[in-house]
């Protein structure tokens, strides 16, 4: 017998931003998260669930953890559901402001879980709650965490976590299309849908892809900068004085990683598809990652140089325990994700742990999915 509720946490808005477009939720400065609650009642352990932009209320781990006996929080940041503008900057504040509301309920120890695109953003949290140096996003923008006083998780967990967005969106990126504005121009020779290349892909074409997917990444951020220099300098102003500081714009083709159709490479017992079904549909429909993002949010969120969550580059700056958990059958984050950050915690106090057979979501697993919270509960209590 498990409860559910429903908790309000309180968040400073951007002043002076517009960040998300709902005046109601932008000007209600409340956070919302779903919280199953062990019976009995206790208030020793709370692990909390996070990603910058998936909705955490219905969370498939959130009841399991709850019946193994620890109260579990599943969050939502400021920009559920937004990629467009998001910050990773402004989600690290929206994270710590979750864990001081559940400090302030009482609660004696906060574990915190990266999922999926969380292990980024929770690598980065404890990193800058323990030891902060960030003082405005990549594009110069508020929020300066040196001054946000965020409260660091007890222990972390990277669950079916990849390294990072900007890492795994520039690993997904399709280096065939070299001109932004005609998506369907492609390069033959960095095409891994031409069955000329594969798959199987060879180690030579590999490296020539992965390197051109870096070119491209870093072309466009190069486009962002330029284009944000002329929005400070040049773009139309009213008689008032006022200018355009961002602006949209498209990304094509997010879901091309060799490894989705070449099981040879980073083997594991995946299948071969995305989440989001065949590569080259997946490639191009609008629902896969960063399609649509904004000249600022790109810098923060997409950009391999300039983005901070980042979680091979901020796991070795943490000193609290952490435990990565990965899926042998898992579509999206591999086995080298995993390997990458458990050999940047530099303590000893790290576990390794693989879930045999689990995808990405445990679609059709709740056994397996049972068997990670179990592990995640037997980790919050080992280290407390």
């Amino acid at each position: 017998m498990v409860d559910r509720d429903t908790l309000a946490i309180p968040c400073a808005a951007s002043p002076d931003r517009v960040d998300i477009y709902s005046g109601v939720a932008r000007l209600s400065q409340t956070l919302w998260a779903s919280r199953w609650r062990a019976q009995p009642l206790q208030q020793d352990v709370v692990v909390l669930i996070v990603h910058p932009t998936s909705n955490f209320l219905g969370h498939y781990a959130l009841r399991p953890l709850a019946e193994l006996g620890v109260d579990a929080v599943g969050l939502t940041t400021r920009f559920i559901g937004n990629d467009t503008s998001l910050t990773m900057e402004d989600c690290v504040v929206d994270v710590g402001a979750a864990i001081r509301h559940l400090r302030d309920l009482g609660y004696r120890r906060v574990v915190l879980v990266g999922n999926s695109g969380g292990g980024g953003l929770a690598a980065l949290y404890q990193s800058q709650a323990e030891r902060p140096t960030i003082t405005a996003t990549p594009a110069g923008d508020p929020p300066d965490l040196t001054a946000a006083d965020l409260p660091p998780a007890d222990a972390l967990v990277m669950a079916m976590a990849h390294p990072g967005r900007a890492t795994v969106f520039t690993e997904y990126l399709d280096p065939a299309i070299v001109d932004e504005a005609r998506p369907f121009d492609r390069d033959p020779d960095l095409d891994m849908f031409d069955p000329r290349n594969g798959p199987a892909y060879s180690r030579e074409f590999v490296v020539r892809y992965r390197e051109a997917q870096l070119a491209r990444n870093r072309r466009i951020t190069r486009w962002v900068r330029e284009r944000l220099e002329w929005l400070r300098t040049e773009s139309p102003t009213t008689p008032d004085g006022m200018r355009i500081d961002n602006l949209p714009f498209v990304v094509h083709g997010t879901a091309a990683d060799p490894r989705f159709l070449d099981l040879t490479l980073d083997p594991s017992d995946r299948q071969a598809t995305t989440l989001w079904g065949h590569p080259w549909v997946a490639n191009y429909q609008p629902a896969t990652l960063g399609h649509l993002t904004s000249l600022r949010a790109w810098l923060s969120q997409w950009s391999v140089d300039e983005s901070r969550a980042n979680a091979p580059a901020e796991l070795p700056h943490v000193s609290a325990p952490v435990q990565v958990v990965y899926g042998s059958a898992d579509t999206a984050a591999f086995p080298s994700h995993a390997s990458a950050m458990f050999d940047a915690i530099t303590h000893d106090r790290r576990e390794l742990t693989v879930i045999k057979g689990a995808d990405h979501y445990f679609r059709g697993q709740p056994e397996l999915a049972r068997e990670m919270c179990e592990h995640i509960v037997r980790w919050a209590r080992e280290t407390g």
